[in-house]
């Protein structure tokens, strides 16, 4: 379900870009440390966009480290890492977890369900160190479950339930921030249930696999894509204004830069290979008249 959050890299600069790839080299890097090649394998840029995020707001002491790379060893890397590295690793392989048992559900990947017997003990302990945050995760699966169980075919309700999930993730502290970013992840949650849906919606269609936007599609054959494009921006709409609202001076740039671009470049990749499949389908129509 995740890997939406990323940046668009034709508008950072250099200098931009080269923090935002140190930030994701920190969390690689705090992965394997405490969780081994497995947790690596969880890497995702969605926890390396809360990092960035939080720490533009608490701007933690953060340290610059240099590294040479296994995947990448002819040069050497850098690392950044603070205290919200620590906090966004664990939160990385509580939702793989989740995530990796959901698609063995799913799809009965046997692989998927390796990979999440791998991480039991260590989802295990962290729901012991982080029992509002796992709470939150397991009743927002519980919920998610339940609506694909019923059918649901409120797309809002369903995309709720990853909000609510992604919420109590962002609202790393209980303190004057916690609502706001509460309320920035939750948003951003919705967004990236949807995306996902959308992305899946054909093959979901022909897998006979729950998909809310299937019947969305069916009830609104000649403005789907518009409903679709609609609704995804009024998530990124709330959540910039949450994020407009917190007193970020630290990695502006970066976070705009994801918050207004980057989580679209999925989206317009899409758009984009569709609009090719129908000229190709319209192409071989006409040459079989």
């Amino acid at each position: 379900m995740f890997g939406y959050v990323n940046v668009y890299l034709d508008q950072l600069s250099e200098e931009d870009k080269k923090t935002y790839q140190s930030y994701y080299c920190g969390l690689c890097r705090e992965l394997k440390q405490y969780y081994g090649k497995k947790g690596q394998v969880c890497l995702n840029y969605d926890m390396t966009f809360l990092i960035v995020l939080l720490t533009g707001l608490y701007e933690n002491d953060t340290i610059c480290s240099e590294f040479r790379c296994g995947l990448h060893p002819t040069k050497m890397h850098t690392a950044l890492k603070n205290e919200v590295t620590a906090y966004a690793a664990d939160m990385n392989v509580l939702l793989a977890y989740h995530n990796l048992m959901d698609d063995w559900e799913d799809e009965h990947n046997g692989a998927k369900l390796m990979m999440a017997k791998a991480l039991a003990k260590d989802y295990d302990r962290l729901r012991k160190k982080y029992p509002r945050q796992a709470e939150a995760v397991e009743l927002a699966m519980k919920e998610l479950k339940a609506c694909e169980k019923n059918k649901e075919r409120n797309v809002d309700v369903v995309a709720g339930t990853t909000g609510n999930m992604l919420g109590a993730i962002f609202a790393w502290k209980e303190d004057h921030w916690q609502e706001e970013l509460y309320t920035l992840g939750f948003y951003l949650g919705k967004f990236i249930y949807l995306m996902d849906a959308y992305e899946d919606r054909k093959r979901d269609e022909k897998a006979g696999r729950y998909n809310p936007l299937i019947d969305a599609e069916r009830e609104n054959r000649g403005d789907y894509e518009t409903l679709c494009r609609l609704m995804l921006t009024s998530m990124m709409s709330e959540c910039a204004k949450c994020f407009e609202r917190l007193p970020i001076l630290l990695h502006g740039e970066i976070l705009r830069n994801v918050i207004y671009s980057g989580v679209w470049t999925k989206y317009e990749y899409l758009q984009c290979k569709n609009k090719k499949s129908e000229e190709k389908k319209s192409k071989k129509e006409k040459e079989e008249r």
